[in-house]
Formats: structure tokens, C-alpha cells, sequence
């Protein structure tokens, strides 16, 4: 089963905390256990872009929304056997220590 591991970063910084993994070894991990399918970071919220359309007519406007409380800053499609094997290997992620990871389960069809 796939699940999205989206990667956000909180606005305001976290105070740093000990035993934080380190990202890399994170990553080596996962991608050598076949679990990370892919992932990367995102360009920074400055240079997004948000694209609606009303009334027939194209609306784009310079980055996520203002009040939004944590940006989008990479992600991951990983192969788990259920939700609770992704909370599992999300939890190891340094950014579950400082920031937020929200996973969603891909479409099977």
C-alpha cells in the first residue's frame, strides 16, 4: 500500500530537542528497505504559486496562505504494509521531531 508523506515545516521555529535521527541516515534507511519510493524536497513557500479558477477565469496568487500554520517543505510516497507502518516510519522522520508530517493513503485503483 502507497501513502503520500507530506513534509511541513512549522512557521514558528521549534526549540531543538536531543535524539533528533539525522535525515540522511533516515533516508538511507528507507530507501534501502524498499519502503521510501521517492521523495525530495520543494522549493521554498516564496516561490509558490496557488492557482484557482472562478468564473471561468484564472487566478494565480504568490505562495500558500498567510495563516496557514506549517509550509509544505518535501515528501515521500512510501510503500508500507498499513497506516500504522507509515506512522511508524514517519515517526523516525527528523521532521516529526520539529515540524509535521501528514500521510495519506494513495489510490490502489
Amino acid at each position: 500500500m502507497q501513502f503520500l508523506m507530506l513534509v511541513c515545516v512549522d512557521r514558528e521555529p521549534v526549540a531543538p530537542q536531543e535524539g533528533v535521527p539525522d535525515v540522511e541516515e533516515w533516508v538511507s534507511t528507507h530507501d534501502a528497505s524498499g519502503v521510501r519510493v521517492v521523495g525530495d524536497r520543494v522549493a521554498p513557500a516564496r516561490a509558490a504559486k496557488v492557482v484557482r479558477v472562478r468564473d471561468a477565469k484564472r487566478i494565480v496568487t504568490d505562495g500558500p496562505f498567510l495563516e496557514t500554520k506549517e509550509v509544505l517543505a518535501g515528501f515521500d510516497v512510501l510503500e508500507c504494509r498499513d497506516m500504522e507502518h507509515a506512522i511508524e516510519v514517519a515517526a523516525g522522520h527528523p521532521m516529526a521531531w520539529g515540524g509535521v508530517i501528514e500521510l495519506r493513503a494513495l489510490p490502489t485503483d
